[in-house]
């Protein structure tokens, strides 16, 4: 079958700074609110909205469950609608505000009662969940519309990564202190005020997004029918490897961020270094920068792979450090975790472009938006449920109970899920990695057959 699209000059042409700055702050935006969610929600629903443990991580993963049927309706969305914008461009227009309003009703306590209390929840998070799906999908989706180089999809990768580690350091530098400004030790109430100013903040940055982004490489929109687009994924080796290591790796950082508020503050006796250790993750800039020349140096499943073996490692290390009682030893493996972690977290949102590129050159179809929509949304909201959920039932199951002295099965339940799940999961992850090489070799191959425009043999 002859290829959807074949590549011209333009579309092997670097990207300029406007368009990777442009691509860098829509991951900003998102996370925004996002990583409030990510670091922080399971601490707000068991210790500010006063939802037990067991119940906060029951609404976490059905959250995630209806992530897993929304993620393909929203990709067989992406491939059935077009406007004269492009395919994925105009998703940051529709959804901005939507999104950020969901955010705040997420974030919102009504005086209801309990069980009103988990229904609203639920529903709030449920909705916030499914919308950024929509509104982030085209993050990456976008990507394989924006050049056809797999050097310049790195370096765009390389852009959008800071651009989403800018906006984890901004919300982490300062959502605590803006709670306790705005709400003068009513949490409650500070943060009801704290999360309507990052949710404007995500808007103006989605515009600016939809504003400066160009979709260099057109798709055949409206003619790809739903059997089609599936028919993409049907032997697409390098995808189905993405997906299986995704999902586990999301399971494993979630797991670990979103026990952060619990090990300082039970574990550790010092809750004022939260921020301080979340904020942290800005180092992980530092392997990200050097990204693009790691690539030219290795191959990027050898990348991947020491990333995801470095995560496992850092673990250990955190152990050491909290079995020592050791502060230094301790803040060397999360510094390290971040590091690498940061790593093998960029590489498969590069590499699922590729995996764009090979499911065109296997069946003729370029499926980008179905393939990124389970690829990055369906993994990153699935695993980031079951990170949450996971701590959260272990933590019910070891007798946590929130604002006060933890017993020590409470303290080694929260010890567990915050070391040894996310070195479980870390070690699974790189499984699937190690067979990636095989179809990493193939892409000159793949890029030569597209700019001909003619099919494989």
């Amino acid at each position: 079958m002859r290829p959807s699209h074949v590549p011209t000059g333009e579309d092997m042409q670097p990207a300029g700074y406007t368009q990777r700055v442009s691509y860098a702050v829509s991951d900003t935006a998102g996370q925004l609110l996002f990583t409030v969610i990510s670091f922080y929600l399971l601490k707000f629903y068991t210790d500010i909205a006063g939802l037990s443990a067991l119940v906060a991580g029951n609404i976490l993963l059905l959250a995630r469950l209806v992530d897993s049927v929304d993620a393909p309706l929203w990709g067989i969305l992406f491939e059935r609608v077009h406007s004269r914008w492009g395919k994925f461009r105009p998703w940051f227009l529709w959804l901005c505000v939507p999104f950020a309003l969901s955010g705040v009703l997420t974030f919102a306590t009504p005086d209801f009662s309990a069980a009103n209390k988990a229904l609203y929840a639920g529903a709030t998070y449920i909705v916030c969940s499914v919308l950024y799906t929509g509104i982030n999908t085209p993050v990456t989706a976008i990507l394989s519309a924006l050049t056809h180089d797999p050097r310049q999809r790195v370096v765009l990768t390389t852009f959008r990564m800071v651009g989403s580690k800018a906006g984890v350091l901004l919300v982490n530098a300062t959502l605590l202190p803006c709670i306790a400004w705005f709400g003068r030790g009513d949490d409650k109430l500070g943060i009801m005020r704290t999360i309507p100013i990052y949710a404007a903040g995500s808007i103006i940055l989605y515009v600016i997004a939809f504003r400066n982004l160009r979709e260099r490489i057109p798709a055949d929109a409206g003619r790809v029918s739903i059997r089609q687009s599936f028919s993409a994924i049907g032997g697409n080796w390098p995808w189905l490897i993405i997906v299986s290591s995704s999902l586990l790796f999301w399971i494993a950082f979630i797991a670990r961020i979103s026990t952060v508020p619990y090990f300082f503050q039970y574990v550790w006796h010092r809750s004022d270094l939260v921020p301080f250790a979340n904020g942290l993750d800005v180092v992980s800039l530092a392997a990200l920068l050097f990204l693009p020349w790691f690539c030219r140096w290795t191959s990027k499943r050898n990348i991947w792979a020491w990333g995801l073996v470095g995560a496992v490692g850092s673990q250990f290390l955190l152990f050491a450090g909290i079995d020592a009682g050791f502060s230094e030893l301790l803040f060397a493996g999360w510094i390290a975790g971040i590091l690498t972690s940061g790593v093998a977290m960029a590489m498969p949102f590069s590499l699922l472009a590729d995996s764009v590129d090979y499911g065109e050159w296997k069946t003729g179809i370029r499926a980008a938006g179905l393939l990124t929509a389970i690829g990055a949304a369906f993994c990153l909201k699935v695993g980031s449920g079951l990170g949450g959920a996971l701590p959260a039932w272990i933590l019910s199951a070891t007798d946590y109970h929130p604002n006060v002295a933890q017993n020590a099965r409470a303290i080694a339940g929260i010890v567990f899920a915050f070391v040894w799940l996310p070195a479980i999961f870390y070690a699974l992850a790189l499984v699937p990695v190690l067979f990636y090489g095989r179809y990493e070799i193939l892409e000159p191959e793949i890029a030569r057959t597209l700019r001909t425009g003619r099919a494989p043999l």
